[in-house]
């Protein structure tokens, strides 16, 4: 009797990540035509099994498109290939941003090794991270990949990216539970170690809730530039992120800024994309002094807009350097006279950092 074949096997890690993809909105779909594209209109293309080296897996190549849609954000899935040109090197910069992007969510759950990336890409750019791949906050790349950041918790991509995340990195447990328990047994000759060997399990979260920061010694609570004092209740140290209590000797966590680093005469995130008017009194010594740069509403003055940006500001071009494409410093031309609403936006408070998050200068 002929056997009936009712259910074909899929490797479990695929089914996690082909459901996060579904709920996404993105219907995947293999093919040898193509290594990993999309037609901004709801579907991947990623390479079948045969088309693909032996670290690849089903499962990391969703996840990369996934990173690539957070960095270029909601509007992308109408775009083929994000909106990406994969041909010259215009873009690399966005790559980059996926790849940090991608280095940064993989390590807060311990699928560093698991999910990075199988291109050329790998051994160019990704080995040569090192440990604090969003140091560099003059990079374009570095503020493409925190804004990236912030979508996490974002529809479409949320609830469904963390869940798969989690999943995973409940795999890996079981996982390496079991070679664990199993004698070690060496690859056949000619044959390639597991990927899911040797997985580092995730750090635990920071005493705030927080990811996990780099420990070194000059990275703390106490040296971080979101810390402050005030209540509710009586004044304490507090995290400007969660508002909770720190101790100042906490180790810093993932969004540890070093004190000082926030400066609003080379940030000017207020006074650009993260917000879009900022209204002054008609009797403000900024309406005598520039009134060049005063609109009137009728019901009310707010300041000329250039664009997505304050008319008064200077800088954000894109420049070369030795290291790479950088953005140059902002300043405030016309800052001892800034009206009220700016000098309402003190630095190191709830607004700064709500705006530095906006345009991808302080992970949030």
């Amino acid at each position: 009797m002929t056997r009936a074949i009712r259910a074909r096997y899929v490797d479990p890690l695929a089914e996690i990540w082909l459901a996060c993809a579904r709920q996404v909105g993105l219907q995947v779909v293999r093919s040898p035509a193509a290594y990993a594209a999309t037609d901004g209109r709801g579907v991947l293309i990623v390479g079948d099994e045969p088309s693909l080296d032996a670290d690849d897996s089903l499962a990391q190549m969703i996840f990369h498109e996934l990173c690539h849609s957070l960095v270029e954000g909601p509007d992308a899935f109408a775009r083929p290939d994000w909106g990406m040109d994969n041909v010259g090197d215009d873009d690399l910069w966005r790559e980059h941003g996926c790849l940090r992007l991608q280095w940064v969510l993989a390590g807060r759950y311990g699928l560093r090794e698991l999910f990075a990336p199988t291109t050329d890409h790998r051994p160019a750019f990704w080995d040569q991270l090192g440990d604090d791949p969003l140091g560099d906050r003059d990079a374009p790349s570095v503020q493409a990949a925190i804004r990236g950041l912030t979508r996490v918790g974002d529809r479409p991509w949320a609830p469904a990216l963390t869940a798969a995340l989690e999943a995973t990195a409940a795999l890996a447990r079981q996982v390496d539970a079991a070679l664990a328990r199993a004698p070690t047994a060496a690859p056949a000759p000619g044959e390639l170690p597991s990927l899911w060997q040797g997985l580092t399990a995730p750090p635990p979260p920071h005493p705030t809730g927080l990811p996990a920061g780099l420990v070194r010694a000059e990275r703390s609570c106490g040296t971080c530039a979101w810390r402050y004092q005030g209540g509710p209740g009586r004044k304490a140290e507090r995290c400007r992120h969660t508002t909770t209590r720190i101790d100042l000797a906490w180790p810093g966590c993932e969004r540890w800024e070093p004190a000082g680093s926030v400066d609003c005469q080379r940030c000017g995130a207020c006074c650009r994309a993260a917000y879009q008017s900022v209204e002054v009194g008609r009797r403000e010594r900024f309406v005598r002094q520039h009134p060049d740069l005063v609109v009137d509403r009728g019901s009310y003055l707010e300041i000329q807009r250039a664009g997505d940006r304050c008319a008064a500001l200077v800088g954000g071009e894109a420049v070369e350097a030795a290291q790479g494409p950088r953005v140059s410093p902002y300043a405030c031309v016309v800052y001892p006279d800034r009206p009220r609403t700016c000098r309402d936006f003190t630095l190191g408070s709830e607004h700064c950092l709500t705006a530095r998050q906006r345009v991808g200068l302080t992970i949030g």
